[in-house]
């Protein structure tokens, strides 16, 4: 019974991570985001630093009318900074926190396509020892030539770091606001 058990969790996890991912790169990996949490892809625009923010928030940016923090992900995942290229962009994600859903911007090195993955095709992350915390990686798909590793957008940034992205559009927003009153 416990076996037939077990066997249900299985396959409910591979049903939950089957499906349409957005997949780009950065620093020559590859890495997919599900379909359903991006918003939007925009080419590189000018980013409004925010003080006293980690290096990884790049800042905020005015996305018609709505502030939205940029996050780069290759210093988020402690790579080496690039200089951008014409194929440098900006996915536009949703993401689950504490108050409902954020709007966020991830810089990544280039989209590459949108892949239907099969559950079966998806492992578990294997385990990198203790010291090393891996929850944002949903899994690994095993893809023809390679893995792409798929990222849990939702644990991408940890809880603190979600409040101060929260914090640093919000002080942006309402210093745009003062702005254009004056």
């Amino acid at each position: 019974m416990a076996a037939a058990k077990q066997m249900d969790h299985a396959v409910k996890a591979m049903a939950d991570r089957e499906g349409k991912y957005l997949t780009f790169e950065l620093a020559n990996e590859e890495y997919g985001i599900g379909i359903l949490k991006v918003k939007e892809i925009i080419g590189m625009m000018p980013v409004t630093s925010v003080p006293q923010t980690p290096e990884f928030l790049k800042g905020v940016i005015n996305l018609r009318g709505k502030v939205i923090p940029v996050v780069d992900l290759r210093l988020k995942f402690s790579m080496e900074e690039m200089d951008h290229t014409e194929r440098t962009c900006i996915i536009v994600v949703e993401m689950a926190v504490e108050a409902g859903h954020a709007v966020l911007g991830i810089v990544v090195d280039a989209v590459s396509e949108v892949l239907n993955i099969k559950g079966e095709d998806i492992e578990d992350t294997p385990s990198f020892g203790t010291s090393l915390t891996t929850d944002y990686i949903l899994g690994m798909a095993k893809m023809e030539g390679g893995v792409k590793i798929l990222l849990d957008i939702d644990r991408v940034l940890t809880g603190r770091e979600s409040e101060m992205m929260n914090a640093a559009s919000t002080r942006n927003a309402s210093v745009s606001a003062e702005q254009t009153l004056q």
